[in-house]
Formats: structure tokens, sequence, C-alpha cells
């Protein structure tokens, strides 16, 4: 097991998995989270999306208000992490190309 994986980091991971609606993970985040954590989580994953979609540092840090070390640290996770946000990215897009428009089963 990598040193990340602790017991705590494998029971947060499980208790995601659960959640079953969008609903549930939006409850479930926020009573985790502080408003600030969700924002820079947030943030972290709309640049991966715009990184993905092959906008430029300076357009993703000015849309987004990321720095430029935090958008270089995403894209070096992007591509020779390990597969997360791929992961999530072709997911969410079968998800979207199957007509399913976010989590399973729910229509916005």
């Amino acid at each position: 097991m990598d040193d990340w994986r602790t017991n705590d980091v494998n029971e947060l991971i499980s208790a995601l998995l659960r959640l079953e609606t969008e609903d549930e993970a939006a409850d479930f985040l926020r009573d985790l989270c502080t408003l600030g954590e969700l924002h820079d989580l947030a943030q972290r994953w709309a640049v991966v999306r715009r990184l993905d979609a092959g906008e430029h540092y300076a357009a993703i840090s000015r849309e987004t208000g990321a720095s430029t070390a935090t958008i270089t640290r995403i894209a070096s996770w992007l591509n020779h992490g390990e597969g997360g946000y791929r992961a999530a990215l072709e997911r969410l897009g079968a998800a979207r190309e199957g007509g399913i428009p976010y989590a399973a089963g729910r229509e916005r």
C-alpha cells in the first residue's frame, strides 16, 4: 500500500463510493469540507477539465483564479499521476454521451 493510503483515507474512499446520488455526495462533501476546501477542490477539477480541453495555462489561470504553479502541478498529475484524473474524465464523458448528465439516474 502507498504511504498516503492510510486506513482513514481508505475509509473515506469507501464512504464516497457508497453514496448513490449527486445530492448525497453534495451533502457529504459539505459536511466534510469547509467552503474554502470545496472551492479549492472545485477549482482544481475546473483546471483539470480545461487542461484536458487543451486550454493554455494563462487562460486557465485568468478564468479559474488558480496560480500557474497550481496549474503546472495539476498538469503533471494529469499526465504522470495515478490515473485518477483520466479515469474521472473518461467516466464523466461516457456518462454524458450516454445521456446521463450528472450523477447516475439524476436529471438536473
